[in-house]
């Protein structure tokens, strides 16, 4: 029996892939080092035993190669997460993320006689901001909101051709890539190197455009993770989430259990490769919204607070056309938010948690990233 890979397994997203390549019957391998802002100390509980994992950094050729040996497909979803851990530590990022990818991918083409397909995971954060109709201009893609204007506290993008406000609608693959953090450059790097390595070497890739996934084992102790994770690790400790700017920003959750489900599809789909494909629901939330969902469900009367500040880098609105994900690998999100956010309160009630969001936006605000 070939073995499937699975870089980052032990990670939030990549040991639910596990779980259900496992529950498949096949034989798993776990790449991943394991890093301790994602993990704490040692193995995470969990990961599945049942796995061979392989303690590793993605950037060493010669662990990479026994990551390999016998491998036919290859999930890669190593690297480090964050858009304000990116700002800080830049090399860290772009090391792990694009090096580690390339290394990878070195080591893949090395094989591609066994290798049969490579699925990557790429994230919304490539697009920057996600795209808008103005009413005169049609469709438009607006690069990154002005400090001014953001210091004026105007927090909708606006019409580069004629300066209306703009209206926020579904974005689809074909918007242009204008990542606005050292993280999202990454994760442009990682899917663009697998793309065009893959057409140019006969491999079959797919790059998947992740945008906000949360459930349980999230990395609560981490301040740079996904916002649904920073809002709950703040309750549960009895302070209120931190909702920059005013609130109202849209953004589009999608359950882990549902991101397995497209990330499976895209390893066995017949047209995805070549692709970039977005997984998503295609459904709005605005961040003061979820914040106070959150706390429903964790049972906390704790309102957010919204600070007026705006963090450099950030987008004002992205959600996905999911359309192509449908037409070419059957996906639709099953998970409702209300049942999801239940879920993860219900996860996040059983875990001791080291919350350090406060430490986090002081070192932003240090380094001049937060106005």
């Amino acid at each position: 029996m070939s073995t499937v890979l699975v870089t980052g397994g032990a990670g939030f997203i990549g040991s639910h892939l596990v779980d259900a390549l496992l529950a498949r019957g096949q034989r798993v391998r776990v790449l991943d080092n394991l890093d301790p802002l994602a993990h704490g100390q040692g193995t995470p509980a969990h990961l599945d035993r049942a796995a061979e994992l392989q303690v590793g950094d993605l950037r060493d050729p010669q662990a990479v190669g026994r990551a390999l040996d016998s491998v036919e497909c290859v999930f890669h979803l190593g690297g480090v997460v964050g858009n304000g851990e990116s700002m800080i530590n830049v090399r860290r990022a772009v090391d792990a993320n694009s090096s580690g990818t390339a290394t990878l991918m070195e080591a893949v083409l090395e094989r591609r006689e066994r290798v049969r397909r490579l699925v990557v995971a790429s994230s919304m954060v490539v697009y920057g901001e996600g795209s808008y109709a103005c009413s005169e201009h049609g469709r438009r893609s607006p690069a990154l909101r002005p400090t001014g204007q953001l210091r004026r506290r105007e927090w909708e993008p606006r019409c580069d051709r004629c300066g209306r406000e703009l209206a926020p609608v579904a974005t689809r693959e074909d918007a242009p890539l204008r990542p606005t953090s050292v993280y999202g450059i990454t994760k442009r790097d990682q899917e663009e190197l697998v793309l065009v390595l893959g057409r140019a070497y006969g491999l079959e890739t797919v790059a998947l455009r992740y945008l906000n996934v949360y459930g349980p084992r999230q990395a609560l102790g981490n301040p740079y993770t996904g916002v649904a994770a920073i809002f709950a690790a703040r309750l549960l400790n009895g302070r209120p989430p931190l909702v920059f700017e005013d609130g109202r920003q849209i953004r589009d959750l999608v359950h882990v259990s549902d991101v397995v489900a497209g990330t499976l599809a895209a390893m066995e789909a017949p047209a995805a490769p070549g692709h970039a494909l977005n997984i998503a629901t295609g459904r709005r939330v605005r961040v003061v919204d979820l914040a106070r969902a959150i706390a429903r469900a964790l049972g906390s009367e704790i309102e957010p607070e919204l600070t007026g500040e705006f963090r450099a880098g950030d987008i004002r609105h992205c959600f996905a056309d999911v359309g192509l994900a449908g037409r070419l690998l059957g996906f639709e999100a099953g998970h409702s938010l209300d049942r999801g956010l239940l879920e993860l309160a219900e996860w996040v009630a059983a875990q001791r948690v080291d919350e350090r969001g406060d430490e986090a936006v002081a070192l932003l605000r240090e380094r001049g990233l937060v106005g």
